[in-house]
């Protein structure tokens, strides 16, 4: 048994994704969140300056004595997730990206259509990561991608109720073209498109319904137990786990946003951070 904290990071609100699913699947385990709410989006950034980035959030995290660190940023575990495990050898790290490839691949044989689409910011599409995984796990899949930047400020400006106009407009506008391409299932692959899970399946499946969504924070939570479990690092005490949040910037919605996502109030324990000092 191991009792210390699990490590989530992300961009911004994101990440909550996987933490409330993390909260579900490891109720007795701690879990330590930080969102750099400060520098969201990172999307848009150079791959150096990712890095940059991602370097300081796992040094914050590491500092809270936490024994394992989940990527939930589709943008960093796209860029950085291998100079990351190569600069923290001692730490084990799980990024959101192929858990979420084995997912749709998964979906692909299933239904034997093996058109898997893929939306993410501009540098996760750029990389092209989640495309090189589909293409390891099976040849035959054909994958359609799209950046979509306007949902990550969108969503951290808490533009996500399923009947907000500009998100629904900003939807139409990136996912029109993959209505007719028959998809199996389309990878959110950032971990904040979740929170418009609703309006996305609107444009994409219309009123067919044949598209299933991959939330990768979900499929990164499993893979985080499943982890756990390998290294023999599970708290197992029958203690219900707390939940410690860390920001950079204190937004004016983060707190509500949160709170209402997590589905429990967090305006008394979020602390601000400099992460500049990491």
């Amino acid at each position: 048994m191991n009792k210390k904290a699990i490590g989530i990071f992300d961009s911004g609100l994101g990440g909550l994704c996987a933490v409330r699913e993390a909260l579900k699947i490891l109720p007795d385990e701690d879990i330590v969140y930080f969102g750099d709410t400060g520098r969201v989006p990172y999307g848009g950034r150079s791959y150096e300056t990712i890095k940059k980035y991602a370097r300081q959030d796992m040094n914050f995290l590491i500092s809270k004595n936490i024994k394992i660190i989940l990527i939930a940023c589709g943008t960093v575990a796209s860029v950085a997730i291998d100079y990351l495990k190569e600069i923290f050898p001692g730490m084990p790290i799980i990024g959101v990206v192929e858990t979420a490839c084995e997912k749709a691949v998964g979906i692909a044989k299933e239904t034997q259509n093996k058109n898997i689409g893929v939306i993410g910011t501009d540098a996760t599409i750029s990389k092209g990561m989640y495309k090189k995984y589909i293409s390891e796990l099976d040849l035959n899949c054909e994958v359609y991608s799209k950046a979509c930047p306007l949902f990550v400020p969108l969503v951290e400006n808490g533009h996500i109720n399923k009947d907000d106009i500009i998100t629904k407009s900003a939807a139409e506008l990136y996912l029109s073209e993959f209505k007719n391409l028959n998809l199996s299932s389309l990878i959110l692959g950032c971990t904040h498109y979740p929170m418009i899970k609703n309006i996305i399946d609107k444009v994409i499946n219309d009123k067919n319904g044949k598209t299933e969504l991959i939330d990768v924070g979900l499929e990164a939570a499993y893979k985080l137990k499943q982890e756990l479990t390998k290294k023999n690092l599970l708290n197992n005490s029958g203690e219900k786990g707390g939940l410690d949040i860390y920001i950079s910037d204190e937004g004016l919605n983060f707190k509500n946003i949160a709170s209402g996502f997590l589905g429990f109030d967090i305006n008394s324990g979020v602390n601000k951070i400099d992460i500049e000092n990491y």
